[in-house]
């Protein structure tokens, strides 16, 4: 990274949990500018302490992930936070979770989630890639799960039957990755599963506290090139199977 131009972030779900940590690791380094996305920034008050002593290297912009009216809102925002710079990484880590099975989901219910963690990740990147094609960097990361992999699912902690819907649309985002990078081979574009992580979303089951994940899954996002696009990581650096056994 370059002494003199600052990196950009932007991260969704940056009010809690996995999208805090990042926040809160990134403005450990005076390198980077972070936007950091939440629907609530009036209630955000972890992110409102982080900004008052981030010395303008922390912007926060409304944007809820299932309100499609929202992320829309949020060009003009983003664009005054990041100036010429760009966005070099956006990380699309807003998400749900319900916990169902393919035999009691609810459609209505299901819709809602595919719509928060599909479709509204599918459109912050639309909206951002004028943004991506300005910098330096040009990375998307989806952050996914290991229930979104026919592969892997059944050592997931949620089991092979639990959390249908919540699977149904990690693997669908673990699609748009794919077909993300087939259309823009310009743009490093990948998909991660941050590891079981204790936070709020996962009633705090799960074998890694938020740092150690974050720390992981910046590790890996930094070092990621254009060879890496289309892939499916772990927080660890390790390749998860996306295909069945």
């Amino acid at each position: 990274m370059s002494a003199t131009r600052p990196t950009t972030w932007l991260v969704t779900g940056a009010s809690r949990g996995i999208g805090l940590e990042l926040v809160r690791q990134l403005l450990s380094s005076s390198e980077h500018i972070v936007v950091a996305a939440c629907r609530n920034p009036e209630k955000a008050t972890v992110l409102k302490d982080f900004k008052d002593s981030s010395k303008g290297r922390l912007h926060i912009v409304r944007l809820d992930v299932s309100d499609f009216d929202s992320i829309r809102a949020s060009v003009k925002h983003l664009e005054s936070a990041l100036g010429e710079l760009g966005l070099d990484y956006l990380i699309n880590n807003a998400g749900i979770l319900t916990q169902d099975t393919a035999f009691t989901l609810n459609p209505e219910q299901f819709l809602q989630v595919v719509r928060t963690n599909v479709a509204g990740p599918a459109l912050v990147s639309q909206v951002c890639l004028p943004l991506l094609e300005k910098s330096v960097r040009k990375v998307i990361l989806n952050i996914s799960s290991t229930a979104g992999s026919l592969g892997s699912v059944e050592g997931w902690v949620g089991g092979a039957a639990g959390f249908t819907s919540y699977a149904m649309s990690k693997a669908a985002l673990n699609m748009l990755t794919v077909k993300q990078k087939a259309e823009r081979p310009d743009l490093t574009v990948i998909t991660m599963c941050p590891g079981g992580v204790r936070t709020d979303m996962t009633s705090k089951m799960g074998e890694l506290e938020p740092e150690e994940s974050v720390a992981g899954i910046l590790k890996v996002i930094t070092s990621v090139t254009s060879e890496d696009s289309g892939k499916y990581l772990r927080y660890n650096g390790e390749q998860t199977r996306s295909s069945p056994r």
